[in-house]
């Protein structure tokens, strides 16, 4: 679940609502990489956010946070300004069609979308780089929005519904790939999707984080690991081509409950930081 996008957002969230300090935004932003980078992708994303323009040397990770500020504006009425955005090919939920932000955003599975004042926005999309010699760089370029797009909410308990259903699907998927036809037991898939789920582990959150999107974010999590392994299993544990269809055919569906999930779990943590 956790990715650059989501880690800038939620915590930058809070820091605008108050709830968290700019140093509590700069250290989960250094988990990613040491180094972060930013800079605008076109003049009007520049004039939003008081990034240089024409000249493109990307700022530190402190203009980063400045660039937010600047973009969310000055509201009479404090509210939340940040989104996220997780797409995949054939849901594009949450960005501006037509554009290339929403062509940038694609590539890289996610980008934060910022709303200003007026109906104007900027979207934000991390690349990860290497910087010499080899240390590792996020660089966020920043997009200017015709308009911001439509969200559609996805309702955090609805999305818990559906993902005790996902868990029980996902969980005889792996068993019946673990068996094949075969019956014989030749890994241990449920320690994989334990190693799956330690490696995504380690990732704060506002201390304001509802409860219940935090249960919902690790059931989500748990079956991502489980179609994680299920899919490096299903070469060598199917043996024909329909039992690899019908595998990835079961698999596909819960991918889209994780995404759903996520989307309601996190867009309940931004806010929950504006809840006074």
């Amino acid at each position: 679940m956790w990715c650059p996008s989501v880690s800038l957002s939620v915590w930058a969230n809070a820091w605008l609502a108050g709830t968290a300090a700019p140093d509590d935004v700069l250290d989960t932003l250094s988990d990613w990489a040491p180094n972060h980078s930013v800079t605008a992708y076109d003049a009007v994303a520049a004039g939003h956010t008081n990034l240089p323009w024409p000249d493109v040397d990307g700022a530190a990770a402190v203009t980063l946070l400045q660039t937010l500020r600047t973009a969310t504006g000055r509201r009479s009425v404090p509210q939340r300004a940040i989104d996220i955005a997780l797409p995949v090919p054939g849901d594009v939920r949450g960005l501006a069609a037509g554009t290339q932000f929403e062509r940038d955003a694609l590539a890289a599975g996610e980008a934060v979308i910022v709303s200003g004042e007026h109906g104007s926005g900027i979207g934000l999309v991390p690349e990860f780089h290497c910087d010499e010699p080899a240390e590792p760089a996020l660089a966020w370029t920043v997009y200017s929005l015709p308009s911001l797009p439509v969200s559609v909410p996805v309702d955090l308990g609805e999305a818990e519904y559906a993902l005790r259903s996902a868990v029980r699907s996902a969980a005889d998927t792996l068993d019946a790939i673990r068996f094949g036809h075969s019956g014989a037991d030749v890994a241990d898939p449920r320690g994989l999707v334990e190693q799956v789920l330690e490696s995504t582990r380690g990732h704060r959150v506002p201390d304001e984080a509802p409860p219940r999107a935090l249960r919902v974010l690790e059931n989500a999590a748990h079956v991502d690991a489980i179609v994680t392994v299920s899919a490096g299993l299903t070469p060598i544990r199917t043996q024909t081509a329909s039992e690899a269809q019908i595998a990835d055919e079961a698999l596909r569906p819960l991918t889209a409950v994780v995404r759903s999930a996520r989307l309601a779990a996190v867009a309940a943590i931004l806010h929950a930081a504006w809840v006074r």
